[in-house]
């Protein structure tokens, strides 16, 4: 008999509208999908309800915090045994199976065992789930970078300020320790923070605080997960922020940091107010139409996203 294959999949973070073309065609073609809690159960249920008819077994192998009915090394050999069999077995997995999801531990497990695997990136909620609250993790002027860790991470080593953007995953158990850890380093207590629960679902809820005041706001809102914590100066841009608000601009920023290394011809031209004199040359280059914008550019200057449905419930600081 033919061994079968294992394809991973990601489901994103929960929306049937977020599953890749490729991850859809590999539960049509799936003799069996093992699949987990958050996300995954809620994508299966989303096709059903849209009358995509999937004629797999559905193995439920999730888990909630503190109880994990199947143990990890179990879902390994369940993979190998169903392909083993000749089945095509789909791991269904929430987000993207390689961004903290383990996915990269099925599947050298199944290649140790001789068994082909697939794998069909997913939308991962660490970006995603800021999306749906208006918050990008990097802007410019804002953010340039940003870092995605497990609260259950040693977070006292992330790196930067407040701009540079971090997403917990996991983080609202370990809420107030977490947060005391970062206000105590370069971002302060004042670093704005939001949470965002069930993404994508009928709970969806938005919380807007500072490091310094997050753990008592999410504890009076009883916070619960999933959730996605953010913790940068991208926050003030969202929706959910204080209308009137503003974030700190690159070069208010760079005030207080001291003076900033000398800045290319075409970052001193963004800036306002009258520039030094400049060489002939330079006058000369600066007469032509300016170079046309990225598309990422061009969006970026016309504001926040626009406020989401009224229906979003939030709380500001």
């Amino acid at each position: 008999m033919t061994d079968g294959t294992v394809t991973l999949v990601g489901a994103g973070p929960g929306d049937a509208g977020l599953l890749t073309l490729r991850g859809l065609r590999a539960l049509e073609a799936a003799d069996v999908i093992v699949a987990d809690r958050l996300g995954a159960r809620a994508v299966l249920d989303q096709l059903a309800a849209d009358g995509v008819a999937l004629t797999a077994e559905v193995i439920d192998v999730g888990k909630t915090p503190g109880h994990h009915p199947v143990p990890q090394n179990e879902i390994n050999a369940l993979l190998v045994r169903h392909a083993r069999a000749g089945r095509e077995v789909v791991r269904l997995k929430g987000g993207d199976p390689f961004v903290l999801g383990r996915g990269r531990e099925e599947a050298l497990y199944c290649e140790a065992e001789g068994i082909a695997v697939r794998v069909v990136p997913g939308v991962t909620s660490a970006v995603s789930v800021p999306a749906v609250a208006g918050i990008p993790l990097t802007h410019r002027g804002v953010a340039t970078a940003f870092t995605v860790a497990s609260a259950h991470d040693p977070i006292e080593q992330l790196p930067g300020g407040s701009d540079h953007t971090v997403v917990l995953l996991m983080g609202i158990g370990t809420l107030g320790h977490t947060a005391g850890i970062l206000a105590r380093g370069a971002r302060g207590a004042d670093c704005p923070v939001a949470i965002i629960e069930d993404g994508y679902g009928s709970g969806e809820r938005v919380t807007v605080g500072s490091l310094g005041t997050i753990a008592a706001l999410a504890a009076e809102r009883r916070v619960r997960n999933p959730a996605v914590v953010v913790v940068g100066d991208v926050v003030r841009l969202s929706s959910s922020w204080p209308s009137g608000a503003t974030h700190r601009s690159l070069s208010e920023r760079s005030e207080m940091k001291g003076p900033a290394a000398p800045r290319s011809l075409s970052d001193r031209s963004e800036t306002k107010g009258p520039t030094a004199p400049r060489s002939l040359s330079d006058r000369s280059e600066t007469k032509g139409p300016t170079a046309p914008r990225s598309l990422s550019e061009r969006s970026e200057t016309k504001g926040p996203d626009r406020p989401r449905s009224s229906d979003r419930k939030t709380l500001q600081p």
